[in-house]
């Protein structure tokens, strides 16, 4: 019984590393530019199957296997070239519009990268193979766990960390802050708001995009993988509370661990289980657990 507990929670708390990757990002981007990027999920997809074609590529160069990891994040890192054409292209003539307008724009883009992704690499799922268990396994508690969960477990807990230490140690990280506080008191003071909204949407996009990459070699790329992304995402930030990057963390965690328990007991309720705790945030604190104006 208490394996079969552990199994659960470290499953959900793999899958609560990568969620959190992109709901950092759809969190940052949200709390300098306002905007609720639905893309995320897309970019997240992007990610996954840039990430294949990466380690595909790797080993058809007779690099040694057991560095695959560095392929998947170079591939992740490359996809993310996306994020300022979307935000210079299409984004930054919206910062003004309703919200409304900018939803249905980023589900735009969300249809586009999942038709382009179609025609670049079609209908079929792809992996990268038996790469998942090259690291081996180990027991802990009783309970045989890939290493491959552990490293990405591992990658996601140094990545919230960073990206703490960036938001309140680095002169970007308070701009950022101050950014998604006044807008207009840190344009008065010299704060190039274009260039800013580029880097902080890339950052968003390299957080998704490596999170897709990531997740490859423990499932398969599918078309519609973005937009299964997409719903656990918002049940993220409505729990965590908008705007909030310690929410996102404790709502990928919610999230993860939830839907790895509905999946080990009845798994139609999967999604049914997460729809039921994102009504009661809303319902006894709307703002959600750790909502707030800026990041």
């Amino acid at each position: 019984m208490m394996s079969h507990i552990l199994n659960v929670l470290l499953s959900g708390v793999f899958h609560a590393s990568i969620l959190f990757l992109v709901a950092a990002g759809l969190q940052v981007v949200f709390g300098v530019q306002k905007i609720f990027n639905l893309a995320c999920g897309s970019f997240y997809a992007l990610g996954a199957y840039v990430g294949v074609s990466f380690v595909q590529a790797f080993l058809r160069a007779g690099l040694p296997p057991e560095l695959f990891v560095l392929a998947l994040v170079a591939g992740g890192l490359c996809a993310a070239v996306v994020g300022p054409v979307v935000e210079r292209g299409l984004l930054r003539f919206v910062y003004d519009r309703d919200e409304t307008f900018q939803l249905l724009l980023t589900f735009a883009v969300v249809l586009m990268l999942e038709d382009a992704i179609r025609m670049v690499w079609g209908t079929s799922p792809l992996s990268t193979g038996g790469l998942y268990l090259l690291y081996g396994q180990v027991r802990i508690l009783g309970v045989t766990v890939p290493v491959y969960n552990l490293i990405v477990i591992g990658a996601g807990l140094l990545i919230a960390l960073l990206i703490g230490y960036m938001l309140t140690r680095t002169k970007f990280g308070r701009i950022i802050r101050a950014a998604a506080d006044n807008r207009e008191m840190a344009e008065a003071l010299g704060v190039d708001m274009p260039w800013m909204y580029v880097r902080v949407f890339t950052l968003g996009t390299v957080l998704g995009t490596v999170g897709g990459a990531l997740v490859i070699p423990a499932t398969a790329t599918m078309t519609e993988m973005g937009i299964e992304l997409i719903v656990e995402a918002f049940a993220v930030v409505v729990i965590g509370g908008l705007g909030s990057m310690r929410g996102a963390f404790v709502g990928a965690l919610v999230v993860g661990i939830l839907r790895s328990i509905a999946i080990s007991t009845y798994p139609e309720l999967e999604m049914l289980l997460i729809y039921l705790i994102v009504i009661a945030v809303l319902v006894l604190k709307p703002r959600g657990l750790f909502g707030e104006v800026g990041v």
